[in-house]
């Protein structure tokens, strides 16, 4: 089995010590409205996914840090690439945006919040296959 990189772990949304397991229950496409469903232990490597409680608590910044992109990148892009428009279309298309991301912000603070501050280091000993 080849070893999984950090950053591939970070866009699959894995766990940080085995990189196999997911962190969340479901994928976005297969149950877009149960997005927030996090697994409790990781079907892997059996690694508690909430350090201690109120733990992700913490990845409000990071989501905070996320929808700023966004909202600056959203302003940046109707600026340059539609000659600055009229008030009501930032008003309307800024916040939309958001919101249609708001499930991948979600994630994706999540997972960085667990690979950044979760003090999980990756353990070659978990790639290996578990056997029943």
């Amino acid at each position: 089995m080849q070893k999984k990189s950090a950053l591939s772990a970070i866009i699959n949304h894995k766990c940080p010590r085995c990189r196999q397991g997911d962190l969340f229950k479901y994928s976005l496409l297969e149950k877009p409205h149960r997005f927030t469903e996090t697994n409790k232990t990781c079907p892997h490597c059996q690694l508690i996914f909430e350090r201690e409680p109120g733990f992700f608590f913490g990845a409000m910044y990071v989501s905070y840090a996320l929808t700023m992109g966004v909202l600056l990148s959203t302003a940046f892009i109707l600026y340059n690439l539609f000659g600055d428009p009229e008030l009501w279309v930032y008003i309307l298309t800024v916040p939309s945006i958001v919101l249609l991301l708001l499930p991948v912000i979600f994630r994706y603070s999540r997972t960085l919040y667990l690979h950044g501050f979760g003090g999980v280091s990756f353990d070659k000993k978990y790639t290996e296959e578990v056997e029943l």
